[in-house]
């Protein structure tokens, strides 16, 4: 019964890999396939294969997945143009030739009764694979462990970047900083904040500078092109006008129109 529900999961996961465009999708999908396949192991009186299906394959194989989609980009998109010409049909053709031999080569197996399960777990399912790995397969088992290993070294090679220049200090970075100010006008630090030393702080108020004047730096230039720039000297004269606005509110209509009125408080910084 096990079998039957968990099956054709599996079959819509693995297909899903094969169709969906995001590989995030992909890799939960194969999440689902490995979760499965651990089940199935469990039906199977077979303890130790699930316990290895969930925490080595699912829970570190699949992770070590998400971590290079995540160190390559998940937006990274392999090319479609094809480099060798014909390259899809011949695919396709191989694709359907193999599923063929496949169909018909199950559709010919025959399928016994499951007899010895009990007598190769009568000591521990655990025990019994021990026994059987480090005896009768020991030559393969440390011929994968020796594959994997080397594996794991042409991984860290290929990944290792030599650093061919020295990797700069502070003063090389500001040194360099003052170069490009004297040859090229680029400001040496962090430009000044909006608002910074202005009698409004605000995104749309610059800062002033030293003799008084608005730093037209300090201002976003979509800001400034709108014209929605608030001058801070400009509106220095009418800040006594504007207050008493704000403590008598019957004076608000009849100064709904001077300079102190939102439509007169928004000039270009010059």
């Amino acid at each position: 019964m096990t079998f039957w529900i968990l099956a054709p999961l599996m079959v819509l996961a693995a297909l899903g890999i094969l169709f969906v465009r995001k590989a995030v999708h992909a890799a939960l999908l194969l999440a689902v396939v490995m979760i499965g396949l651990a089940f199935l192991y469990a039906v199977m009186d077979a303890p130790f294969l699930f316990a290895v299906q969930i925490i080595v394959y699912t829970g570190a194989i699949l992770m070590l997945f998400l971590f290079v989609m995540m160190l390559i980009g998940v937006d990274a998109s392999d090319s479609t143009v094809e480099t060798i010409r014909g390259q899809r049909a011949m695919a396709i053709v191989l694709g359907l030739l193999f599923g063929t031999v496949l169909v018909v080569g199950i559709s010919q197996v025959t399928y016994g009764t499951v007899v010895g399960l009990d007598t190769a777990n009568s000591g521990g399912n655990v025990p019994a694979i021990a026994n059987i790995l480090f005896s009768r397969y020991v030559f393969a088992f440390e011929a994968t462990s020796a594959l994997l290993i080397t594996a794991v070294l042409g991984a860290m090679v290929l990944a290792h970047r030599e650093r061919l220049t020295p990797k700069p200090t502070q003063a090389a970075l500001a040194a360099q900083r003052i170069r490009d100010y004297a040859e090229h006008g680029k400001h040496p630090g962090p430009l000044p904040s909006p608002g910074v030393y202005a009698r409004h702080n605000a995104v749309d108020t610059p800062a002033l500078l030293p003799d008084g004047t608005a730093a037209e730096s300090s201002v976003s230039r979509v800001l400034a092109a709108r014209g929605t720039v608030r001058s801070a000297p400009a509106l220095a004269d009418d800040i006594d006008d504007v207050t008493r606005q704000i403590g008598d509110p019957a004076h608000m209509p009849e100064t709904s129109g001077k300079a102190g009125s939102p439509e007169n408080t928004t000039e270009d910084v010059k």
